[in-house]
């Protein structure tokens, strides 16, 4: 006797199996080696999609602050790979702004071990340790957007104004080693897509296990009556708290993997302009729509590069308008969009 599988189940395994086959057999044998590191930039915003539809799409909690936790991700991976670069001398920046000794908190990342450390754990921590303290005081909604993106506007305040330290505005660049591996060659590179690829369905498959658990049931719940799960005797803060951390773990990663395959890191990555676009990322896809999140991340880079290109001083208009007419005409975004293209040809071919 065959397995059954719920619509929603077999919806979610065969998501999970199209994006797949797009991004490890589809896009590799199509697109030139220039073309396919683009999808690597785009699928390290993916990641963030992903927690944000955690967070947003099944908590209800909207954070427009992940660049905040892309960035710490992607720093600490700059770092190690700079200190690699810049062995045994400091960092070039660090020379041009007359910074003499290394700081105290860079040495740990002339460990590749422990910057993994940090990659992994540091944003959860403070992920998890701010955002319970918010959500013991039952702030959530607007308030909470408000000062999730105010504190990603402080942090790149802070790193723009620490040019000795942090690289400044024009952030940690020029390197192309890891362990010695040559990471800037276009064999490389082809290398580490598929390695991301796989990390990427990695995150998928853990995020639909959360959304599908007793624990994603309750986070719906809270979405969408918190007072009445606190009063049935759940600690809501602390189930947010950690989904938020999960969110900015995935986000952590993905800002990892930026540095690895764009060769920087800049301030621009943390700011209140690029934590946005994440939330576009995954409104456009599907806020309750985990492989929609990917595919979405995959569709605006697409178009913010081509617009870019093209319209270089409209392209932010474009993404405002396009944030705007998926929130009024698709609030499920296109995965919404294709749910109910086939439950119309279902009810059509029906007897």
């Amino acid at each position: 006797m065959g397995i059954k599988l719920s619509p929603q189940r077999r919806g979610d395994l065969v998501g999970l199996a199209a994006v797949l086959l797009l991004l490890a057999v589809v896009l590799p044998a199509t697109l030139d080696p220039f073309r396919l590191n683009l999808v690597s930039k785009y699928l390290a915003f993916a990641f963030v999609a992903i927690g944000v539809v955690l967070t947003w799409g099944y908590g209800g909690v909207l954070s427009l602050g992940q660049g905040l936790f892309f960035g710490l991700g992607g720093y600490m991976m700059a770092m190690f790979l700079k200190l690699e670069a810049s062995a045994p001398e400091l960092p070039d920046f660090m020379v041009w702004s007359s910074v003499e000794q290394l700081p105290s908190w860079w040495i740990p990342f002339h460990s590749l071990g422990w910057t993994l450390v940090g990659i992994l754990a540091i944003p959860a921590l403070l992920a998890y340790v701010f955002s319970y303290a918010i959500f013991k005081r039952r702030v959530s909604g607007v308030y909470f957007a408000i000062v999730t993106l105010s504190l990603a506007l402080t942090l790149t305040v802070v790193v723009i104004g620490q040019q000795g330290d942090t690289g400044g505005a024009n952030g940690i660049t020029d390197f192309r080693t890891l362990l010695g591996w040559d990471i800037a060659g276009d064999a490389a590179k082809r290398t580490m897509y598929f390695i991301e690829v796989t990390a990427v369905a990695l995150a998928m498959m853990g995020a639909l296990l959360i959304v599908r658990s007793r624990f994603g049931k309750i986070l719906i719940a809270i979405r969408d009556r918190e007072d009445r799960v606190r009063f049935s005797g759940y600690n809501t803060a602390h189930m947010k708290a950690f989904v938020f951390a999960v969110a900015a773990l995935l986000s952590a990663i993905g800002g990892a993997f930026y540095s690895l395959q764009v060769g920087l890191i800049a301030p621009g990555v943390i700011g209140v302009v690029a934590s946005v676009e994440m939330v576009i990322y995954a409104a456009v896809g599907g806020r309750l729509s985990i492989p929609g999140a990917v595919i979405g991340a995959l569709l605006i880079g697409f178009l913010k590069s081509y617009l870019s290109e093209t319209f270089p001083e409209g392209w932010l208009y474009f993404l405002g308008a396009v944030f705007i007419l998926v929130v009024w005409a698709m609030p499920n975004g296109l995965a919404g969009l294709g749910e109910k293209l086939l439950r119309r040809r279902g009810a059509e071919a029906a007897p």
